[in-house]
């Protein structure tokens, strides 16, 4: 059964080639026009100059983190000195691995989608279905990148650190590699995050509410640094983050596994996630090849179709294929896995049959999670049309309404959630514990297990999801090229439709990510009081009682550092977008030639100096808010002990969901209601009355409109809530879960 382990191995590696021949795929591409190849090297050199500072400084901080944590466990974890030792250095090496992984991951898939972006603009001139490939392969580069080196990397740990040997004490020894994956991902995410706002509200402020022109102007100083923003934001910042979604999960579900291992002799329960995840990456490759320029239909007006419509049909078309064939993947691995374990179940069926239902359940929160974010995100449903409709009176009702919609949108996701677990907790339960676990005490592992196979169901899609969410920034890079590059309307109106496109595959992505938070961070939980049992040996850890006061106050610090974590994101965004805002006004008035109406008295604006005040808001921003989500969690755990850092983590888990749901879904909602009202769907009668988009007697309001300059505005409030503090609130939940896993011998041996 333990050779399964070179199944993850050898996917992994065929993953590695898999994207090496979708970046030759792309980069062999023509990057069109002189005028169109200056715009992406200007792009290209802001965002890696970002991250090649962004990361040196990430990397410092990484390796001091790493060797804070050895000597903590050195000195003042379980066990003998040797012990200690062991365990200190095994977590150190992980973490810094994690790290680089995670690191290299993101790099690598933000050069290609920077390469792609060119390219795309320069496929549009041909036809949208080359664009649509292009741009798609180009994004599928970070995904399978992503994933491929998450699983080669604990699967290679587990190897290296006594898997074939040890397979029962393997996966605590790799647990750093999670812990080291979150820190990397909470700091790329939030630099990321505070650099692409900063310019985009700065742009949008100034140059469309101010200046009147459009957002992809090249009149605009802030407009290269805007591209560049979506970049190290959407591309390396997400990436980073679902990295750390399948580490940590992998991680998770191998701790639980040992509990089950150690009673049935089944080295397969702690397999499970690293098998199942190889299924997820030839599921995820067969749906991006099953999207052929061939197949797709092009656009004309003459026939009506929509060329948004058709590519959003296509994109979903290989989800679906991606996620029909990951059921039968759940199904084939629980049998090899856990097939063969002599373990009883209810109603006669096989226990592999349960775990593989419960692995659906995961799929389908996927699907449900995509329908629910498209559902308050895009232009075609009531939230994003209240919101529009709300700019006509102002800048006032359509923030009112926006928030009012944010606090609506966490209801469904919530109770999709709640019924995932419940349900995936029910399956797992038919599954009959052995008896062994039942007279130690343990309550319901085989239960918790099910919600665990739940969770890597819902991770199998996670290449095809970056994919489409690295789509985003690409489509809407190819859009401001295509305009700076001066071509026809015919190539602009693919870009933009991909543009479209992307903005709802970007909504979905965080979506996802959010929902494969959510149940990653009950399994986490989950495996930090399993590791407290090992312990104390007392079933009273998997009790966390808020009647104690010290539980009750840790929980309180929780659900408090979201809030603040929050606060210091946004304020950094408004921070560096003042000095942006400032930047841009200044160019305009010392330089009026670069508004100039005939193009040969124009000047070019001075756009390094907005990359740079980008670059170096973002940089100082990011670490206090980092350091203040990394430190409260070890301070509660070294303070109040292991049973208050459940609390806080339990809470805190809690409150960063709903949290951010709030700020994704109802960021997301600003901005395409501001993209519905500029796309001309906003239209009045004679009275002033909201009347259907399709009336051909509606007055529209239109672009440089009252109510688009509305718009504008509640679009920038969204802004910091949907890209910087809503994403790395992902991170943050599963952040607090990997850390106390790590630390906790350190929190027992201070409180035994």
């Amino acid at each position: 059964m333990v050779n399964y382990i070179w199944v993850p191995i050898g996917v992994g590696l065929l993953a590695v080639l898999f994207a090496a021949y979708l970046a030759f795929y792309v980069l062999r591409r023509d990057t069109g026009t002189p005028g169109m190849q200056k715009i992406a090297k200007a792009i290209f050199a802001g965002a890696t100059a970002f991250l090649n500072r962004q990361y040196r400084t990430i990397a410092m901080l990484s390796v001091l983190a790493a060797v804070l944590v050895a000597c903590a466990l050195a000195f003042l974890g379980q066990g003998s000195q040797a012990d200690k030792i062991n365990l200190a250095w095994h977590t150190a090496v992980a973490f810094l691995v994690g790290a680089f992984c995670s690191g290299v991951s993101g790099y690598i898939g933000m050069y290609v989608a920077v390469q792609s972006n060119s390219r795309v603009a320069s496929a549009a001139r041909r036809s949208l279905g080359e664009a649509l490939v292009v741009s798609l392969r180009g994004g599928a580069v970070s995904g399978f990148l992503v994933v491929a080196l998450s699983l080669l990397g604990v699967s290679i740990l587990f190897l290296l650190f006594g898997g074939l040997a040890q397979p029962g004490i393997a996966p605590s020894l790799i647990i750093g590699f999670a812990f080291g994956a979150s820190f990397v991902a909470l700091f790329a995410q939030l630099g990321g995050g505070i650099y692409t706002k900063a310019a985009d509200v700065g742009a949008d402020l100034v140059g469309k509410v101010e200046a009147s022109i459009p957002e992809d102007d090249p009149r605009n100083p802030a407009v290269i640094a805007d591209l560049v923003g979506d970049n190290v934001g959407d591309c390396a910042g997400r990436g980073a983050d679902l990295f750390e979604s399948t580490a940590a999960e992998n991680i998770g579900t191998m701790v639980l596994g040992v509990t089950l291992f150690q009673a049935t002799g089944n080295v397969g329960w702690m397999l499970f996630p690293l098998v199942l995840g190889a299924f997820g990456i030839i599921a995820s490759a067969i749906g991006v090849l099953y999207i052929r320029a061939s197949a797709v239909v092009e656009p004309d007006k003459a026939s009506g179709r929509d060329p948004s419509q058709i590519a959003m049909n296509q994109l979903n078309i290989g989800y679906y294929i991606t996620c029909a064939i990951s059921v039968i993947g759940v199904f084939v691995g629980s049998y090899l896995l856990v097939g063969q374990s002599n373990v009883a179940a209810n109603m006669g069926i096989p226990a592999w049959v349960w775990y593989g239902l419960a692995g659906c359940v995961g799929i389908l929160m996927s699907i449900a999670f995509v329908f629910i974010t498209q559902y308050y995100t895009a232009g075609t449903w009531r939230p994003v049309r209240e919101i529009a409709e709300s700019a006509i009176t102002g800048p006032a009702t359509t923030i009112l309404s926006g928030i009012t919609i944010g606090f609506e949108c966490v209801v469904m996701p919530v109770l999709a959630i709640c019924i995932a677990l419940g349900v995936s907790y029910f399956l797992g339960s038919q599954v009959h514990m052995p008896v062994a676990l039942q007279q130690q005490g343990i309550i319901n592992v085989s239960g918790i297990f099910g919600t665990a196979v739940a969770t890597v169901g819902m991770l199998m899609s996670c290449s095809y999801i970056l994919a489409m969410d690295t789509f985003g920034p690409i489509t809407d890079n190819a859009g401001g090229i295509s305009e700076m590059g001066g071509q026809a309307e015919s190539v602009r109106d693919i870009t933009d439709a991909l543009d479209s496109v992307g903005n709802t595959t970007k909504a979905l992505t965080k979506g996802y990510g959010l929902g494969s938070a959510a149940l990653a961070a009950f399994l986490l939980f989950s495996a930090y009081l399993d590791v407290l049992y090992s312990f104390k040996h007392n079933p009273a850890v998997y009790r966390v009682d808020l009647a104690n006061i010290t539980i009750f106050i840790a929980a309180l610090i929780g659900v408090t550092l979201i809030f603040f974590f929050c606060s210091l994101a946004i304020r950094a965004v408004s921070t560096a977008a003042k000095a942006m805002i400032e930047e841009v006004r200044r160019q305009f008035r010392e330089q009026p030639n670069i508004m100039a109406e005939k193009e040969e008295d124009r000047v070019d604006p001075d756009y390094a100096r907005c990359v740079d005040i980008s670059t170096n808001g973002a940089l100082r921003a990011m670490v206090l808010p980092g350091a203040i989500a990394v430190l409260t969690p070890i301070a509660v755990g070294v303070i109040l002990g292991p049973q208050a850092a459940a609390g806080l983590l339990m809470v805190g888990t809690m409150g960063g969901i709903v949290v951010a749901l709030f700020l994704n879904n109802g960021g997301g909602a600003w901005d395409n209601a501001k993209k519905y009202i500029e796309a001309g769907f906003l239209r009045v009668n004679v009275k002033g009355q909201v009347v259907d988009a399709s009336d051909p007697d509606g007055i529209v309001l239109g672009k440089k409109s009252e109510a688009h300059k509305a718009g504008v505005i509640g679009d920038t409030v969204g802004d910091p809530f949907k890209d910087t503090a809503g994403p790395s609130l992902h991170v943050l939940i599963k952040l607090l879960s990997t850390i106390t896993l790590v630390l906790a011998p350190l929190y027992y041996f201070l409180h035994p």
